[in-house]
């Protein structure tokens, strides 16, 4: 139904109710070739249509606290390839509150990651367990400045941080990476995980003896009390040295991907050492700080790896949730169907490969209906911005939500960007997810804090799909064009 009746200042908009003249009603939709496209009135399905998918808006499950990604200096060196006015266009796109892509939460390094410049940590001196020589000059050029940026748009912006490795000299190899760089890029990535879409494009030597290697299922770190102590109190000295450049760090996780062996800076730690690092030392030194403690990031699907530090006595005091990324995601369905009350992340999305296509953002699609449907209450994106290919430091090419090209000093968002937004644009923080019964496949749907209804619904097929879904007993049969994602928001 188009006609719209003037009812004093009510206005009928396709059998749905709208005040002052401004809908009840949003419908946005993406495809390939269209992003975010404002669509027509939803469809009031006839009384005999049968719906797919049925939503109760009482029916509710795990809170939200938000969505994001994570800053990383090779982010902040494309983005200062544009013009100072673009830049700041893309981070009030990001982060300014109900506007573009809305987002609430985000991630940061400890020291280097991956898509840093290169290797540093905060305190390089050995032996320097008092942290005489910390020092994070080397963010003030960088990650400081990102994050502040970000913050003029959304004070409010929950921030946490996790290391890729702890200094180098508190490892056993006495090196940033765990495993030596092979001689060529298919031999690396026939190293990869099992499932993970990565590609290395360039090979850069990190100058790690072959006899120096560390591997799964050890602690790479020095797992003596003095280095524990030093440890704790580097994460300590870090959350401080934030502080005063007006950066307040909410929660930290102690470790990135603790079982994977990299090229790049990593760190191997068993469970059970992790379990004495969190319950004796940083679990004691955060709580002090006033700091939340999470597990993770989990990258395996092995419950009892989780089960460590939640049986653990002294290690259970301080843990307040749990963050899965990559295999991860295999196994938290049980971790939540155990632990109900637990507090669930999904710490970083699967990278891609560079290009940046609409396949790549279906599939991040289905890794968001994956998480949310079992119990996450945070769902992150990896890489906010990169030049053009999308190259880390050490050769390895991944996706973005923005994409710079340096010569023509230009922008654009990439599919997978619009998928992220097509939820963290409506779904508010505090935000209850909603069941659905029937065949759910390819939908999620939210219940605002102030009541608002967020339905986000896909059609994967090549040809376009009527999907009748109810809301509270209302049948809604709009018809999606193929291979899109789609956002119905009704206000109260």
């Amino acid at each position: 139904m188009k006609t719209h009746t003037l009812l004093g200042s009510i206005i009928l908009v396709g059998g749905l109710l709208s005040c002052q003249g401004k809908p009840q009603l949003e419908w946005v939709a993406s495809t390939e070739t269209a992003c975010w496209q404002t669509e027509e009135p939803l469809p009031v399905a006839e009384a005999s249509v049968e719906p797919l998918v049925s939503i109760k808006t009482t029916d509710v499950q795990q809170q939200i606290e938000g969505f994001g990604a994570c800053f990383n200096e090779l982010g902040w060196m494309s983005l200062n390839k544009l013009e100072p006015a673009d830049r700041e266009r893309v981070l009030e796109e990001l982060f300014y509150p109900d506007f573009g892509a809305n987002f609430t939460i985000a991630r940061m390094p400890v020291g280097a990651n991956d898509f840093s410049r290169d290797w540093y940590s905060y305190d390089e001196q050995a032996g320097d367990f008092a942290m005489e020589s910390f020092t994070i000059a080397n963010d003030k050029q960088t990650l400081i400045p990102f994050i502040q940026n970000a913050l003029k748009y959304n004070a409010d912006l929950k921030l946490w941080a996790s290391p890729w490795s702890p200094p180098s000299w508190m490892k056993h190899n006495q090196h940033y990476a765990s495993v030596s760089t092979p001689k060529t890029a298919g031999s690396l990535n026939k190293k990869l995980q099992e499932g993970e879409s990565t590609y290395m494009t360039t090979i850069v030597d990190n100058g790690l003896p072959e006899d120096r290697q560390g591997r799964e299922g050890t602690d790479m770190f020095i797992c003596e009390p003095e280095y524990f102590s030093a440890y704790a109190l580097y994460f300590s000295k870090f959350i401080d040295a934030y502080r005063k450049e007006g950066i307040n760090i909410s929660m930290v996780m102690p470790q990135n991907e603790f079982n994977s062996a990299q090229i790049f800076p990593s760190c191997c730690w068993t469970a059970a050492g992790l379990a004495e690092f969190v319950g004796n030392y940083l679990g004691p030194a955060m709580e002090e700080k006033g700091i939340e403690v999470m597990f993770g990031t989990m990258e395996r699907p092995n419950a009892a790896l989780v089960d460590t530090l939640l049986n653990d006595p002294e290690s259970s005091k301080y843990i307040r949730g749990v963050g899965f990324q990559w295999a991860g995601k295999g196994v938290i369905a049980s971790i939540h169907q155990r632990y109900p009350a637990l507090k669930l992340y999904q710490t970083e999305q699967e990278c891609g490969d560079g290009k940046n296509t609409w396949n790549a953002a279906l599939y991040a699609w289905q890794l968001m209906q994956h998480y949310l449907n079992n119990g996450t209450s945070a769902y992150l994106y990896w890489n906010i911005s990169l030049e053009d290919g999308g190259i880390s430091r050490w050769g390895w090419a991944q996706n973005s939500l923005v994409v710079v090209d340096a010569e023509r000093k230009s922008y654009r968002y990439t599919p997978e960007y619009y998928i992220m937004k097509h939820v963290s644009h409506y779904v508010q923080p505090r935000a209850f997810k909603l069941a659905a019964d029937g065949d759910a496949k390819g939908l999620l749907a939210f219940v605002n804090p102030d009541q608002s209804i967020v339905v986000v619904v896909s059609n994967e097929s090549a040809e376009p799909k009527v999907y009748p879904f109810s809301v509270d007993g209302q049948v809604y049969a709009p018809q999606l064009a193929p291979r899109s994602i789609n956002t119905f928001l009704w206000r109260k």
